[in-house]
């Protein structure tokens, strides 16, 4: 950044949950992820035989070791998953694919943004306002059936063939992925998830979770034993990221009435950024 432009996106505090379950029918867990802030993305992996978890480790690897080292724009994002496609072609042979859906905090002249990313039927949602919406749109059979109107979102549930994907990295002919831009609104919380978790716990569900649980960990935790207790047919990824204005913070604190006992630093002591490992939550 340039001294002229003062960078906004470092107002954002960002809170991380994340979490990953095997399930109770599979045999391997092929989902992967990473929280490598600015970047939050799960995978799931297709082809069995540990190929599935190789194609989605490839993608998550690809995506951690950029962010590590570089700024993250859209134009890199886009870059950054055909070079993830290009890669599991080359190390599986087209014998194996993956999803993958998730969300960068990004910066578009001076403003925050969420852009949200998505390649098959994993899916990222956002909350705010106490209103969830699915932001990214699956890459399925089914959901082909449900905007051509043939079947309707209930059947769309139990169809035989709903976890038929359309777009995968590493396999098939199309690996597009869709991008959306979100202006980041203090108070977001946003949910990136494998199918594992949507297939088996309805929107309802996951907005009541989401909308009663404070700490992220406590909520990923939560959504997983609820796929859990659903019948746990897939592997189950789940990361919960929250935004907060720290500016908007300090102002709160300032004008709130203090107490006797209150210390003076009333603002919440930030933590290093970066990743950490899956069951733990950390500021960044």
């Amino acid at each position: 950044m340039t001294g002229d432009k003062p960078s906004h996106i470092e107002n954002i505090r960002l809170t991380v949950g994340a979490g990953t379950d095997r399930g109770l029918r599979r045999e391997l867990n092929e989902d992967s992820f990473t929280t490598a802030s600015p970047l939050f993305a799960v995978a799931d992996g297709m082809g069995g035989h540990e190929a599935g978890e190789v194609a989605s480790r490839i993608c998550v690897e690809t995506m951690t070791e950029y962010v590590r080292r570089h700024e993250l724009g859209a134009a890199e994002l886009q870059q950054l998953i055909a070079d993830a496609d290009r890669r599991i072609r080359a190390a599986a042979g087209s014998r194996a694919g993956t999803t993958v859906t998730g969300a960068a905090l990004v910066e578009e002249r001076g403003v925050p943004y969420w852009l949200v990313f998505n390649v098959g039927d994993s899916r990222t949602y956002r909350l705010n306002q106490g209103m969830l919406e699915q932001i990214s749109v699956d890459h399925s059979e089914v959901q082909e059936l449900l905007e051509a109107g043939r079947i309707t979102a209930q059947e769309a549930l139990v169809h035989p063939r709903r976890h038929v994907v359309t777009r995968a990295l590493g396999t098939g002919d199309d690996s597009e992925p869709d991008f959306w831009m979100l202006p980041v609104e203090a108070g977001d919380r946003m949910l990136i998830c494998s199918d594992g978790l949507t297939s088996e716990v309805s929107d309802e569900h996951i907005h009541a979770i989401l909308s009663s649980t404070v700490r992220p960990q406590d909520a990923v935790q939560a959504l997983i034993q609820a796929a859990l207790c659903s019948g746990g047919r897939d592997n189950i990824t789940a990361i919960v990221v929250d935004a907060a204005d720290v500016a908007q913070d300090a102002a709160q604190a300032a004008t709130a009435p203090r107490t006797e006992d209150e210390e003076t630093d009333t603002l919440p002591r930030l933590e290093p950024g970066g990743s950490g490992p899956a069951g733990q939550q950390g500021q960044i």
